[in-house]
């Protein structure tokens, strides 16, 4: 386990299978997520962008800045504005998440098994 910025930030790897669903839309599949537990935020599955049907996302316009892992790029369905979000150049102490999708799980169905 990784513990980052003062603990606030801890990442957990595992095997489970994490699916997430828009509808009857499965969006990501893997084995492989990487899950990210925030202080104060519910526990997000990081996905690796290879197991996301990048073809049903677009990039949005909405840009973050978090203090604790850098600038984040938003992704859409057409219906669903700012579903999903990643870091591509996320601050070195949060490396492990370069490349990974997370989904907001109060937008889409996610699964863990």
């Amino acid at each position: 386990m990784a513990q980052h910025p003062a603990t606030r930030i801890t990442l957990h790897p595992h095997t489970r299978r994490v699916r997430i669903y828009h509808g009857d839309t499965l969006l990501a599949d893997t084995c492989e997520a990487l899950e990210l537990r925030e202080k104060g935020y519910p526990h997000r599955q990081y996905i690796p962008q290879a197991d996301v049907d990048m073809l049903n996302l677009s990039v949005s316009t909405t840009v973050t800045h978090c203090p604790f892992k850098g600038d984040s790029t938003y992704y859409s369905l057409p219906d669903l504005p700012d579903i999903a979000w990643s870091y591509e150049s996320p601050l070195d102490e949060m490396q492990e998440i370069a490349g990974r999708i997370a989904f907001d799980a109060d937008k889409v169905q996610e699964t863990v098994e």
